[in-house]
């Protein structure tokens, strides 16, 4: 049985809900973010230059597999061919607050979720809404491994690449830390909103928008669309693409069957 008060809000109401779910959100985001900002020689140095150091985890890895398989150094990173600046007065300390509120936005995440999901329980059943832990931890852990892909996977690929790349022996690689900054925050929270796919499905399907015939119909599609995603978001070599695009196909045939769970369920439901 669905919540009666809900029924009864009127539009503005709920909106007055909304307003006081997203006020919220935005002051776990700023307090988080503030840690952050307090923080900055850790989110600076060890975090956002990670990349950066041809000693990053990622590098490592890559060289060790290549050796293993018998080619040679071709993985292996000896230098980062570029520096970054700051060219504007305000660059810095700007940079400095972007990343403190992506890293406030990261951080507080389950409890936006949290939010959010008490937005829309009015609305559900009674055996749905004792479903909010589940639901929390499971957003939750697919943002933040989505994340964490976006860092250890899309970010440094992206920065080998773009950051030894060169038309011409005349020109060095100077970014500008906006750029930078740009390129890390975009890899990292693109990648942490890419693997919320199968929570979106799930809330897709729950409304009817979304079947898993229709998934299955539209997939060669999808594999295009998935391999265009990992040619902007990636280097343009054959092999990062590749290593992009393997979660997101693997999270999309997970999302079909997540349809077909939630369409059974439903189904049952109905003849009970």
């Amino acid at each position: 049985m669905k919540n009666k008060s809900a029924e009864e809000m009127s539009f503005l109401d709920h909106l007055e809900d909304l307003r006081w779910h997203l006020i919220r959100s935005v002051f776990a985001i700023l307090l988080t973010g503030s840690i952050a900002f307090i923080a900055k020689d850790f989110i600076f140095d060890k975090i956002l230059f990670g990349p950066k150091n041809i000693n990053f985890f990622t590098y490592e890895l890559l060289c060790s597999i290549s050796n293993k398989i018998g080619l040679d150094e071709s993985f292996c990173i000896s230098e980062m061919p570029f520096r970054i600046q700051s060219r504007t007065m305000s660059g810095q300390f700007s940079a400095h607050i972007w990343m403190s509120v992506t890293a406030g936005f990261i951080m507080s995440f389950p409890y936006v979720i949290y939010q959010f999901w008490s937005f829309i329980s009015p609305g559900l059943y009674e055996n749905e809404k004792s479903n909010a832990r589940g639901f929390i931890f499971i957003s939750s852990f697919l943002f933040f491994l989505g994340v964490l892909f976006g860092y250890y996977i899309v970010t440094p690929l992206s920065i080998n690449f773009l950051g030894s790349y060169s038309v011409s022996n005349e020109i060095f690689n100077d970014f500008d830390l906006d750029s930078y900054v740009g390129l890390v925050r975009a890899a990292v929270i693109a990648s942490g909103l890419i693997f919320e796919l199968p929570i979106i499905v799930y809330f897709l399907t729950k409304i009817g928008l979304v079947t898993p015939e229709i998934m299955i119909k539209y997939r060669k599609f999808a594999l295009i669309i998935v391999l265009t995603l990992s040619a902007v978001i990636t280097p343009p070599d054959i092999a990062s693409q590749i290593i992009v695009a393997i979660p997101i196909i693997i999270l999309y045939q997970i999302s079909i069957y997540i349809s077909k769970f939630v369409l059974r369920k439903e189904k049952l439901k109905n003849k009970e």
